[in-house]
């Protein structure tokens, strides 16, 4: 007995010793990549003629492609919290109920933000011994309670607001830049956005990346890096030595400067002997933006794009990698959300989801290590506070339907670049609960032709996924709405450490509003 005793004991000195200097016994560190408005078609390995996206083609043939995976909703905003908390957005608050159907995010005069009650992912890895990092676009609140490192994170780099301006810093201030808890200046003043689209933000963003993977790794830490540039959202930009070097313009020129940074993250924890330990993810947040025309991205073969809950709106470009556990050169045909990210990144960290709540999301570990497909697992496509559509299988069939208002349509602002399906793009809110409209994606990716709903097989279809619906909404318990109101004094007047740089600017009386 005292010898196995001994035994056992000598074996667990070296298993400790051995995992001290050996990656292998470490948690797997995970990072996530989830661009702004980058659509499903931008891609070379998804169809993009210009093919300028080598090193995230490298990085499909090296993992798993995932051509049917989804955002929860067309917009930023509710997409970036539906990821961290693995829930759609009418659960976790990200939306309004001030119109219906209608998107919302957190410009800098709307009040809310992510709730204390919601659990992100970083809350939860943390209790595995993880550190997290945010690198770009936060965009779940701007207020000092709402940011990154009050809701799990250890460090951030990057903006809490869209990049908009530049502003007067008068009626609008400039969005800050922060470093962690504490402004680091702001756009277009210390963060320079010239008119030409030059800026070096990117490249910052990129530096931060390896830098906290270079530290990490020193302390032998296990990681989240949540990397979330925001160079494809307009306005565009890209550093001096990308500008003008893409067939596609200033948004070809951000778009391969992005795709470099992918393949120097990947690189350097392959450089570091840390790759199979590591599992990397990259997406996107919405489909491409449309309405900027040729500023914006490609949907591919998809149906208009972001803002709306046709296919290019919300399907997303999606590359799964971890060597040595993910076969490399697959295509999973799973249904996935970006939901799904949060509880498979709890299962590689060996976390359970919170049980007190309904999580959206599931693991996708085993359609990407085993192949294997559910084929029963519903995608619902939300618009504000209303299910619009959902997928099971290769079946899509829209509960309402809407593009955007004629009165933005007449002024120019097109979410379909030209296109019109009749009777399926429309200018008005149609709702077609009592008799859905039905699309098969297999034969019909574009959304173009109608199954009849006096054929057999809509009637052989139909009423399975109007049981799947009934019980989605009998189960729902929206989340308190968090966008609704908008106040001018709660813009960026003063961020935290703002006197530190001298950029605190006077605050005005506080005067709420319906947000519009």
């Amino acid at each position: 007995m005292a010898r196995s005793l001994a035994i056992k004991c000598i074996f667990l000195a070296f298993l400790l010793l051995f995992c001290s200097t050996h990656s292998i016994c470490a948690k797997p560190n995970i990072i996530i990549m989830m661009m702004d408005d980058m659509g499903w078609g931008d891609l070379g390995v998804l169809g993009q003629p210009a093919k300028e996206t080598p090193n995230l083609d490298q990085m499909a043939a090296e993992g798993v492609l995932m051509p049917d995976f989804y955002s929860a909703n067309p917009l930023c905003s509710p997409a970036r919290a539906a990821l961290l908390t693995g829930r759609l957005p009418i659960r976790n608050g990200i939306y309004t109920t001030n119109e219906h159907a209608r998107n919302a995010y957190i410009p800098q005069f709307v009040v809310g933000g992510i709730q204390d009650n919601e659990i992100l992912l970083p809350e939860l890895l943390k209790t595995a011994g993880y550190k997290s990092k945010i690198i770009g676009k936060w965009h779940l609140g701007h207020q000092p309670q709402y940011l990154p490192l009050q809701h799990g994170f250890d460090e951030f780099f990057g903006s809490p607001n869209c990049h908009f301006g530049p502003y007067n810093d008068k009626g609008t201030p400039n969005i800050p830049v922060y470093r962690d808890g504490e402004m680091a200046g702001r756009y277009y003043e210390d963060f320079i956005i010239t008119p030409t689209g030059e800026s070096n933000l990117t490249q910052l963003y990129i530096q931060e990346a390896l830098t906290f993977i270079d530290n990490q790794h020193k302390a032998n830490t296990p990681f989240l890096l949540y990397w979330v540039p925001d160079a494809v959202h307009q306005p565009l930009y890209a550093s001096k030595a990308y500008l003008g070097t893409s067939q596609r313009g200033l948004y070809g020129d951000a778009v391969r400067e992005l795709d470099d940074g992918v393949g120097q993250i990947l690189d350097r924890v392959t450089q570091l002997g840390i790759a199979k330990n590591t599992f990397a993810f990259f997406t996107s947040d919405n489909g491409g933006a449309t309405y900027a025309r040729v500023q914006g991205g490609s949907n591919g073969p998809f149906l208009c794009g972001k803002e709306t809950t046709f296919e290019g709106g919300m399907r997303e470009p999606a590359i799964a990698w971890w060597p040595g556990t993910i076969k490399p050169g697959q295509i999973s045909h799973q249904l996935g959300s970006i939901m799904d990210l949060f509880t498979t990144a709890l299962n590689i960290a060996g976390i359970k989801p919170p049980s007190d709540r309904i999580i959206d999301g599931t693991d996708l570990l085993p359609n990407l290590i085993n192949g294997t497909v559910n084929i029963n697992k519903p995608i619902f496509y939300y618009r504000g506070n209303e299910m619009m559509a959902i997928r099971i299988g290769l079946y899509k069939a829209h509960y309402w339907t809407w593009t955007n208002s004629i009165k933005e349509f007449d002024k120019g602002v097109d979410f379909c670049r030209g296109e019109n399906v009749v009777g399926v793009m429309t200018h008005e809110q149609m709702n077609h609960t009592d008799s859905p409209l039905l699309f098969h994606l297999g034969r019909d990716p574009g959304e173009k032709y109608l199954i009849g709903n006096t054929t057999e097989e809509y009637k052989g279809v139909m009423p399975g996924i109007m049981a799947v619906v009934s019980d989605h909404k009998k189960k729902l318990i929206p989340g308190e709405p968090q966008l609704n109101m908008c106040d001018g004094s709660v813009q960026n007047w003063a961020p935290p450490g703002c006197e530190k740089l001298g950029e605190c600017l006077p605050i005005p009386p506080s005067r709420p509003y319906k947000c519009h």
